[in-house]
């Protein structure tokens, strides 16, 4: 986490469910950002009901920072028309990095 995240208000703004949420989506990061928890493995990580993390995810995909997104979720199926786990990408204005070729790049 960037001290700006705290410093320029973003924690503050988005609340302690929003970054939370946010925070256990990202423990799932790869060097993409990209992140491929299922429902149960974010409700896990929050510790509450598959359906209590459901509305916490939509509420953060719902909310914006200075305008901006957070993070994207794209759901996709797979050949045979099934439903894969939702991918999500943490963007960079969330002051979130996991990896260390991440520590450079401007927010």
């Amino acid at each position: 986490m960037y001290v700006g995240a705290v410093r320029d208000g973003l924690i503050a703004d988005m609340g302690t469910k929003n970054w939370t949420t946010l925070c256990v989506i990202a423990s799932f990061m790869n060097e993409k950002r990209e992140c491929f928890p299922t429902q149960a493995q974010i409700a896990k990580g929050l510790g509450v009901s598959r359906q209590t993390a459901n509305k916490y995810i939509a509420d953060l995909l719902a909310y914006r920072w200075q305008g901006k997104p957070v993070v994207h979720a794209l759901k996709e199926r797979d050949e045979q028309g099934r439903w894969e786990n939702t991918r999500y990408t943490v963007l960079p204005i969330s002051q979130l990095a996991i990896f260390k070729s991440d520590e450079n790049k401007p927010m």
